[in-house]
């Protein structure tokens, strides 16, 4: 067992925010007597690969070095194989954009951060795991399905590398469209399998999505539960009315809201749709979501 943190690094996240920073973040760390082993990532995904090798060598700590989809790759590199073993840890240098799992803990970024490491403090975190048709994945923030996740599929498919501006305008472009579709779902094993037609349904582990939307703000990220939330088929004025709610919680008071804490979920989808995971856009046919509870320690 290596004691050093595998530390890999996305430069690219934060629009090339990482990049800049990460220097003096890291040699900080290193003066105070945290061991490194840093590497850096070149594609998307292959922060999976890195991790599952560094894991392979004997490596239980890892440091994600950019945004919430750098944890995520880190934590698919670990998971299913970190279930045979102790849980591993993982702690976050969040110079990326959205950085929404640390909020649940603080809003003060890097320093809170940094804070956390040199502290050694840490605690259990739960890992959703997501089967679907051509295997599994998992996440600790939060999967979404519907209007959230066709805005970021939008934005990742046309307007990357157009920052904000490609945010605002993914979201017009959506708003425009507005499909409010079913995704048949049975939680629980209880009941009929819903049919109902929806605005959006998230999965989550964690309170933040975004950055600073507040979408599952009952959610733990240590309980043992899926935090379910769905709104129903929400017309386009009344989405843009209840806008702020979502960035206060507010917005699962509404009458065509609904949440719940779950233990599993199965899926009855037709076929394959698009999914926000973690700030990623994946297209799966989802088959069934649970909890792998405490499988990972965070620091924070």
């Amino acid at each position: 067992m290596r004691e050093a943190f595998f530390a890999v690094i996305n430069p690219a996240a934060g629009g090339g925010r990482c990049r800049k920073l990460v220097k003096p973040a890291l040699d900080c760390l290193a003066a105070s007597g945290i061991q490194l082993e840093a590497v850096e990532t070149t594609a998307s995904g292959q922060a999976i690969e890195l991790a599952r090798q560094a894991y392979k060598q004997g490596y239980v700590r890892f440091l994600a070095v950019g945004g919430d989809g750098t944890s995520y790759e880190i934590v698919n590199g670990l998971f299913p194989e970190a279930l045979n073993g102790e849980p591993p840890t993982l702690a976050f240098l969040p110079l990326g954009t959205g950085n929404s799992f640390l909020r649940d803990f603080s809003d003060r970024g890097v320093d809170f951060a940094m804070e956390a490491l040199l502290g050694e403090r840490s605690q259990p975190c739960d890992v959703l795991r997501l089967t679907h048709k051509d295997g599994a994945i998992h996440y600790i923030n939060l999967l979404s399905v519907g209007f959230s996740a066709d805005v970021a599929a939008l934005r990742a498919r046309r307007f990357s590398s157009w920052g904000e501006v490609g945010y605002q305008s993914a979201i017009f472009l959506t708003l425009a469209r507005f499909r409010r579709r079913p995704f048949p779902l049975r939680v629980d094993g209880e009941g009929d399998i819903d049919h109902r037609r929806c605005l959006f349904l998230t999965f989550s582990n964690s309170k933040f999505t975004g950055g600073t939307m507040m979408i599952a703000p009952n959610a733990e990220v240590n309980d043992g539960l899926i935090e379910y939330v769905r709104w129903g088929p929400i017309g386009r004025v009344g989405l843009v009315r209840n806008l702020p709610t979502l960035y206060d919680g507010t917005h699962v008071n509404h009458p065509l809201a609904e949440r719940r804490a779950a233990k599993h979920v199965d899926f009855f989808l037709e076929g394959p749709v698009d999914c926000m995971v973690d700030g990623e856009v994946l297209t799966l046919h989802c088959q069934t979501l649970d909890v792998l509870h405490s499988a990972l320690n965070v620091v924070v």
